[in-house]
C-alpha cells in the first residue's frame, strides 16, 4: 500500500478541518490510501468526524465504514432502517457506508474516530487498547495507530533505519527519531509492513490493520 518498513508520525496539529455539506460538523483526514486520493477514488480513508448536529451520514457506494465514539454522549443511529444505538466511547461498531444513515445526537456534539474502506479492494480491522501491546505488520500490510484517550509512546523494533519519521510540519527535519516517539492526543503513525513497533498507552488508542485484497 506504501513504501514499505517504514514508520510515520502524523501530528493532530497538521490536519486542516473540511466542513460538511449539511453544515452538520467537520472531518479532519488522518491518513488515506491512495495517498491524496479523493473522496470518490479512496481505497480506505481514516479521519476524526466532529458531529454538530442531527442529520443525515453522506452515503459512500460500495463502502464500509468502521465508526468508534471518542468524545461525548454518543448517537441513536438508524441505518438502513434499524436502529443502532452508539453509546459506548472506544467500542468499535461496524455498518455499511452505503446503507441509507440518519442521525440523532444523545447529549450534544460527539468527535467520531472513522475509518471508510472499498468492501471489494481492502479488507480492515479496528480495536482499540490500552497498555503495551507488540504491533507486527506483514509485508503489503498498513497499520494506523491513533492515540484517542491520553498520551501513547510507539517505539520501532524492526531496526534504526526504519525508526518512527514525523510528517510534514511536525517539527525540524524528517530523519528517523531515536528511541520512543510520543503521541499526543489524536496524533497518529503509518506504519507500513514490514515492520514491527512497541505500542504502549495508559489511555486508549485505537489500531486499525489494513491490506489490499488479493489481486487488486
Amino acid at each position: 500500500m506504501t513504501g514499505g518498513n517504514e514508520v510515520r508520525i502524523l501530528r493532530a496539529g497538521d490536519r486542516a478541518a473540511v466542513a460538511w455539506k449539511n453544515g452538520g460538523g467537520v472531518t479532519r483526514e488522518i491518513a488515506a490510501w491512495p495517498e491524496g486520493a479523493s473522496m470518490a477514488d479512496f481505497g480506505w480513508r481514516a479521519s476524526l468526524a466532529e458531529v454538530a448536529a442531527d442529520g443525515p451520514f453522506s452515503a459512500f457506494p460500495g463502502v464500509d465504514r468502521t465508526l468508534t465514539l471518542a468524545e461525548g454522549a454518543g448517537m441513536d443511529l438508524t441505518v438502513a432502517g434499524e436502529r443502532r444505538l452508539v453509546d459506548e466511547r472506544y467500542a468499535p461498531q461496524e455498518f455499511p457506508g452505503d446503507a441509507p444513515t440518519d442521525c440523532r445526537l444523545l447529549g450534544g456534539p460527539v468527535v467520531n474516530f472513522n475509518v471508510m474502506y472499498r468492501r471489494d479492494r481492502v479488507r480492515a480491522q479496528t480495536a482499540v487498547v490500552r497498555g503495551t501491546l507488540a504491533l507486527a505488520a506483514a509485508e503489503g500490510e498498513t497499520l494506523l495507530v491513533v492515540a484517542l484517550r491520553g498520551p501513547a509512546e510507539l517505539e520501532s523494533e524492526t531496526g534504526a533505519g526504519a525508526g518512527p519519521r514525523t510528517g510534514p510540519g511536525t517539527g525540524p527535519g524528517t530523519g528517523a527519531a531515536a528511541g520512543p516517539v510520543a503521541l499526543g492526543p489524536y496524533d497518529a503513525a503509518r506504519i507500513s509492513g514490514p515492520a514491527t513497533c512497541l505500542l504502549r498507552t495508559r489511555g486508549r488508542a485505537a489500531v486499525v490493520r489494513l491490506a489490499a485484497r488479493p489481486g487488486r
